[in-house]
């Protein structure tokens, strides 16, 4: 195998700080230390490892852009789907599902403040009646 494990996802947004808050409030992620690039961004990290890379552009980022690329979606593995859709909707925040009963995924999907596509995923088997 020439690849052993997805390293990280850079995010290029215009909204730095409601992107931190999103991913730290959402995701349970934490910013953390991150090298002095010559521009602004922020690492999150999920323990030790820094998985979500952002960078300060000015606008959209490019989110939806016919003349740049993006990246459709990322996803997360999820522990608790009761815990996850509490918080979801103590917050108003708007999410999708989709059942994928051949490989026992509940697949949550969100987006985070910037639209970018993200979906966090949850055995199905163990994620109880689905509403």
């Amino acid at each position: 195998m020439l690849v052993s494990s997805l390293d990280h996802v850079n995010i290029r947004t215009g909204k730095l700080q409601s992107m931190i808050d999103w991913y730290t409030k959402f995701l349970g992620l934490k910013n953390g230390p991150r090298p002095d690039f010559g521009f602004p961004g922020a690492w999150m990290y999920l323990g030790d490892l820094p998985i979500v890379h952002m960078v300060v552009v000015e606008g959209n980022g490019g989110a939806g852009s016919e003349q740049e690329l993006k990246l459709e979606h990322f996803a997360f593995r999820g522990n608790s789907w009761s815990e996850f859709k509490n918080l979801l909707e103590s917050n108003g925040a708007p999410y999708k599902l989709q059942t994928i009963e051949e490989v026992d995924v509940l697949q949550c999907n969100i987006w985070d403040p910037d639209q970018n596509h993200i979906h966090v995923d949850f055995p199905l088997s163990e994620s109880g009646p689905v509403t």
